[in-house]
C-alpha cells in the first residue's frame, strides 16, 4: 500500500495514468492559497511539484500580515537588511517564534496556522500601584508565563494595574485579556502546590478592566475575581489556575499605520484591603483566533 501510494505520488502508477507528480507547480502554489501553513509543509513530502510549490514566495507571502515589515524591524540585525533578503517561507518561520521587544518586555509573533499577529505584554511593563513597596508586591520567578517573573500582591487597598502599548497592528479584531492566578503557587516535591493564605477581598466588590485606543474606541467591564459561593462538589473554580479576563475588543483599520493602546485594571475602594493575587500578563489576539482556540480547549 505505501509503495503503491509513493509511485502514484511521484512517478504515477506505471500504466500511464496520470499522478499527483503531473500536476504542475503553478496549479498546486493555488492550492496552497487556501491551506494553513502546517498542512502546506506536510504536503510538501510528497513530490517535487509540492516541493517547490510550498517553497514559492508568492504562496508565503499570501500568509504573512500586510505589515511584515515592521516585524522585521524589531529583529536584530546582524548584517543590515538581512531578513528582508530570507525567502518569504524563512521571514515566515522566523516571525511564527515569540520576538521579545521593549527590553524583553513585549513579545510579538505570528500564529503559525492564521499568520495573525500576536502580542503579550508582561507585568514588568504595567504601572502597579505600590510596585516599589515589599510590603505590598513581590516579583516572583516562574516557569508558567512567558516572562521570567509575575508581579504577586500579598495584601493592599488601593489596587490599580494599568499600562499602554503602540504598535503597528496589521488590521484585524483585536482581544484584549488579563492573564490573572488567585493564589500563590510553587513546587513542592516536585508538585504544583498553591496557597492561599493572602487570598481575600475579591469577593466583595468587581474589579473594573478597561481599555481605549488612539482612535477613541472604548471597552470596560467588571468581574468578581473570587467565587463568592462556592460549588459544594467542585469547589472555588477560580482560585489555583490561570484565568484570562477578557477586557474587550477593538478594531484596528487600513488606514491606521501605528494604535496605541490603554489598558487597566482597577479595584480602588478603599473599605477593604485585597490580596493574594498573581498577575502575568496582558495578551492581545486576533479575536477569531480567541474563539477558536476556546473552541479547542472546550473540546
Amino acid at each position: 500500500m505505501g509503495a503503491s501510494l509513493s509511485l502514484l505520488t511521484e512517478h504515477g502508477s506505471g500504466n500511464g495514468c496520470p499522478s499527483l507528480g503531473d500536476i504542475p507547480e503553478s496549479c498546486v502554489a493555488c492550492v496552497f492559497l487556501y491551506l494553513t501553513p502546517p498542512e502546506i509543509c506536510n504536503l510538501a513530502r510528497l513530490n517535487r511539484a509540492f516541493r517547490g510549490a510550498a517553497s514559492s514566495d508568492a504562496v508565503w507571502e499570501a500568509k504573512l500580515p500586510s505589515n511584515y515589515h515592521n516585524l522585521l524591524d524589531l529583529l536584530p540585525r546582524t548584517d543590515g537588511d538581512a531578513h528582508h533578503k530570507l525567502s518569504k517561507k524563512a521571514i515566515f518561520a522566523i516571525l511564527s517564534r515569540p520576538h521579545p521587544f521593549d527590553d524583553g518586555n513585549k513579545e510579538v509573533w505570528l500564529d503559525r496556522f492564521t499568520g495573525q499577529v500576536c502580542m503579550s505584554i508582561s507585568a514588568k511593563a504595567m504601572s502597579i500601584t505600590g510596585i516599589e513597596d515589599r510590603r505590598y508586591w513581590n516579583w516572583v520567578p516562574t516557569e508558567e508565563s512567558r516572562f521570567p517573573v509575575i508581579a504577586y500582591l500579598q495584601q493592599i487597598w488601593w489596587f490599580e494595574v494599568a499600562g499602554v502599548v503602540k504598535f503597528p497592528f496589521n488590521p484585524d479584531v483585536y482581544t484584549l485579556s488579563f492573564r490573572i492566578h488567585l493564589g500563590k503557587f510553587s513546587k513542592r516535591l516536585g508538585r504544583r502546590v498553591c496557597n492561599f493564605e493572602h487570598t481575600h477581598g475579591w469577593d466583595i466588590k468587581p474589579v473594573r478592566f478597561e481599555l481605549s485606543t488612539s482612535d477613541g474606541q472604548q471597552a470596560s467591564t467588571e468581574c468578581f475575581l473570587d467565587d463568592i459561593e462556592q460549588d459544594g462538589a467542585n469547589g472555588n473554580q477560580k482560585r489555583g489556575r490561570w484565568i484570562d479576563y477578557k477586557v474587550g475588543e477593538f478594531i484596528v483599520s487600513e488606514s491606521d499605520p501605528e494604535t496605541e493602546v490603554r489598558f487597566s485594571m482597577k479595584q480602588i475602594d478603599c473599605t477593604h484591603s485585597k490580596g493574594g493575587l498573581c498577575i502575568d500578563s496582558v495578551s492581545i489576539i486576533p479575536s477569531d483566533l480567541r474563539v477558536c482556540r476556546r473552541r479547542v480547549f472546550l473540546k
